[in-house]
Formats: C-alpha cells, structure tokens, sequence
C-alpha cells in the first residue's frame, strides 16, 4: 500500500490513521453529515478504497469517532473531578463539559445528535462510561434514593447550556465562561443548590 504521507500505516496502523483523519476533518468542519469517506482516505494518504476494509460506510467511522469522543470527554471529566469536593468538583466538572463542547463542536453532535451510534454496542458502552464519571461522583454527593433524578438534572443543565452556547443563544466572552457555567451549577443543580444530604 503506498501512501502520501511518509510512512504512517505501519504495523497495521490503518484504522488508526484513518480515525485521525476523520477527527481532523470532523473537528475544521463542525458538522458530522460532511465528512465523507473518499475525503478522509485523501486526508490519510490511500487510496478510495481503503478505508472500507475496516469501516463498512460512513456511519461506522463515525461511530468510532464518537466512541474516541466519548472516551475523551470521560477523561476531561475524571480530571475535574479531582478538584476536590462537591463544591469544586461538580462545577469543574460542568465547566468541563461545556467547554469539550464549545472546543469541539462537531464531535459533540456527533456523539449526541447524531443516529450513528444509538444502536451501536461500542458507542453506548463508551458513552456509558462517560456517564459513570458523573454518577460516581454524584454517587459521593447525593443519597441513593435521589441520584437517578440528580443525574438527569444535572446532565440536563449542563447539556442544556452547552447547547444553547454553541447554537448562539447564549453569548459570553472567553473570560465569562467559568462564571457563567459556575453561577448557574450553583444555582440549579441538586448538589449546587445545597440539596446535598448525608447518607
């Protein structure tokens, strides 16, 4: 197989390379219907062909891509929940969220808005796995009885915001954005509102 590029597909590394690719594309154009695959084949360096000897068609590349997006806003969410206690740690970790979302417009609704993935075993174990890091830490935070609901609350505040930012409802400057994503944490959520109760 030769390629464009200097080498980059040893060892098997095709699939790899080819997910690399569709990320670059996925992220300049922010829209996950425009990606296509003759043009990520281009971007990796092989032929058209190529990327179906691992992918069957569009919307399986683009379930990977949202599998490797998922994972990195898991990975996004676990570092701020190292910032300590419900106080610190729930709004770092909504700030986390919406600013994965603001920086990476087009992976966000491919992972959230768009088909691919729904039916998908790997999408939804990976998407699952994003969720825990939120449940655990509610987990430490809210009483059994209450986490479901304060799960759904939560997420829904933050997704809610993160949506309305990229869809230009809500406008705030680089320097607001921890403010704003803090203020309404704290306002609205189960556990920034103060419902936090022992057990």
């Amino acid at each position: 197989m030769s390629t464009s590029r200097s080498g980059p597909f040893h060892h098997g590394n095709l699939p790899h390379a080819l997910l690399d690719a569709g990320m670059e594309l996925l992220l300049a154009s922010g829209e996950p219907g425009a990606l296509s695959l003759r043009e990520v084949a281009r971007r990796a360096g092989v032929s058209a062909n190529a990327p179906y000897r691992h992918y069957a068609d569009k919307d399986a590349l683009l379930t990977a891509l949202a599998v490797r997006g998922y994972d990195a806003l898991a990975e996004c969410l676990s570092a701020a929940d190292g910032a300590g206690g419900a106080a610190e740690a729930i709004p770092a970790m909504a700030e986390a969220y919406v600013r994965f979302a603001l920086d990476r417009p087009g992976l966000f609704r491919l992972m959230y808005a768009y088909p691919c993935g729904r039916s998908n075993a790997e999408a939804l174990a990976a998407a699952a796995r994003c969720t825990a890091v939120i449940e655990g830490r509610l987990a430490r935070e809210v009483p059994a009885g209450r986490r479901p609901a304060a799960l759904l609350a939560t997420w829904s505040l933050v997704h809610g915001l993160a949506s309305l930012l990229l869809e230009g409802r809500i406008v705030v400057g680089p320097g607001g954005l921890a403010e704003l994503v803090r203020a309404t944490v704290a306002e609205l959520t189960p556990v920034g509102a103060g419902g936090v109760a022992d057990g």
